[in-house]
């Protein structure tokens, strides 16, 4: 398979992945619940370049956007993005390509800052966003829709890159063996 193919058909088995993890599910008083969306979109960033990690996760996206039920809890559609979890979704991507740029640095305390950033940019996103549609302070948004995540979401991150560079190295074998 040709490095072009086997990019694309990654990029394309990551938004599969995505679709397939924000299905499982805790709903949560907020509104925002906890899912594996987090793991999914580091995961995505960690296995990919910067600019196919933005590819799949913006497809992601734009599926969900069109109606296609790959949100959680089976949703899908315009009303998603306009309701308190629309920030965190639009936070997806730089946090991916954050990740993507943190499994390239080369140097581990990049990758940390990096990775640390990704996730910020997506909480940001998410306060921020729950804040304007919740008329709600954003101290108290941080407090409802961020700060009971963190612990669970700095994990899924530490995870995603744990598996990723495993699946690397993989690649790598695999394609010295090709």
């Amino acid at each position: 398979m040709n490095h072009r193919m086997r990019t694309t058909v990654q990029a394309a088995l990551c938004t599969a992945l995505l679709c397939l993890l924000a299905q499982a599910t805790i709903p949560m008083p907020s509104g925002v619940p906890i899912t594996l969306q987090t793991f999914a979109v580091a995961l995505a960033g960690y296995c990919q370049d910067s600019k196919r990690a933005a590819l799949s996760v913006t497809a992601y996206l734009l599926l969900g956007l069109v109606g296609v039920p790959v949100f959680s809890a089976m949703q899908g559609g315009i009303g998603v993005f306009a309701g308190p979890t629309g920030g965190f979704l639009i936070g997806f991507v730089p946090f991916a390509v954050l990740c993507a740029l943190a499994a390239a640095a080369p140097h581990i305390g990049w990758t940390i800052v990096l990775s640390v950033a990704g996730l910020a940019c997506c909480h940001a996103c998410g306060v921020v966003w729950f804040s304007v549609v919740a008329k709600a302070a954003l101290g108290r948004a941080f407090l409802l829709v961020s700060a009971p995540y963190l612990i669970k979401d700095a994990a899924s991150v530490l995870v995603a890159y744990l598996l990723a560079r495993a699946v690397r190295k993989a690649l790598a074998r695999s394609e010295q063996k090709a």
